[in-house]
């Protein structure tokens, strides 16, 4: 897991690091921390978020591993599969 706020000192610096890390598959999926819900990095209600409540996964297994559950509105059926499962 990655945080947002780690990427840099600076918000440039920050989207400079997150678009390298993007490109290189190093990461997948974002995340909301105090929501601990992950969704894919286009999401609508992600790109709305705060900065400081942002991560960062390198894929799906990694985020679930850490106690993050699917997006309702990017990942529906994920989603439904994860209420069905409680």
């Amino acid at each position: 897991m990655i945080r947002h706020t780690d990427l840099g000192p600076t918000r440039f610096a920050q989207f400079r690091a997150l678009i390298l890390l993007v490109k290189s598959k190093t990461i997948t999926i974002g995340g909301h921390r105090p929501g601990k819900i992950y969704g894919i990095l286009t999401c609508r209600t992600g790109k709305r978020m705060k900065p400081e409540n942002r991560v960062f996964f390198q894929n799906e297994t990694e985020a679930i591993t850490s106690g993050y559950r699917p997006c309702a509105v990017c990942l529906p059926e994920r989603y439904k599969a994860w209420k069905r499962s409680l």
